[in-house]
């Protein structure tokens, strides 16, 4: 089974390139999905983020992600603690997901992860797409989002390794910013790649 790791910074059309994927049929793991599942109501994550960050929580049992955000926003310690309670989470579900599509003999899958190479996630692919487009077109893009600000932006920017980093490391470069059906073909092209060589 082949695993693609599919990446890309904010802005840059990688939730829209996942879902063609999908439309082909390939089984897609979301990280940022399965972290909304585990900070949601009755998540696996809300009680350890709880006792590290209290008051996070609200009433209906899921974490209120802006209270939580104040608490790490801009700070990598509190940052760090977070992503220590996360990350195996993820992980786990992730490799609950490899497990599943083994039994249905599917040859390939892809593992949508947005931060891939900054946690080198890349170690657990067989390859890497990486979504680019331009960067007036990320910035449209991003500030276009409710409650974004060009000082959020800058801040997520600097979290995230630049967009020429991340292309030189790619196996695959799909561009966003040329249409849908452009990105589609490569999506497709590389689905015959990988999957009959």
């Amino acid at each position: 089974m082949y695993i693609l790791g599919l990446t890309g910074s904010i802005g840059m059309g990688k939730s829209a390139t996942a879902q063609m994927f999908r439309d082909f049929a390939i089984p897609v793991h979301d990280a940022d999905a399965t972290v909304h599942q585990l900070m949601g109501p009755k998540g696996r994550a809300t009680e350890q983020i709880e006792k590290a960050f209290p008051g996070s929580i609200q009433e209906n049992g899921a974490v209120d992600r802006q209270k939580l955000g104040e608490y790490v926003f801009e700070n990598p310690q509190e940052l760090k603690k977070l992503e220590a309670i996360l990350h195996p989470l993820v992980r786990a579900e992730e490799q609950k997901f490899l497990r599943l599509q083994q039994l249905h003999k599917k040859s390939l899958v892809v593992l949508d992860i947005p931060l891939l190479f900054e946690t080198h996630g890349e170690k657990r692919c067989d390859g890497v797409a990486v979504v680019s487009a331009s960067k007036s077109l990320q910035y449209r893009r991003v500030m276009a989002r409710t409650g974004m600000t060009s000082d959020k932006f800058a801040a997520i920017l600097k979290k995230q390794m630049p967009d020429f980093e991340k292309r030189k490391r790619a196996d695959f470069v799909i561009l966003s910013g040329n249409g849908y059906r452009v990105a589609r073909n490569k999506v497709k092209r590389i689905i015959q790649q990988v999957s009959y060589g």
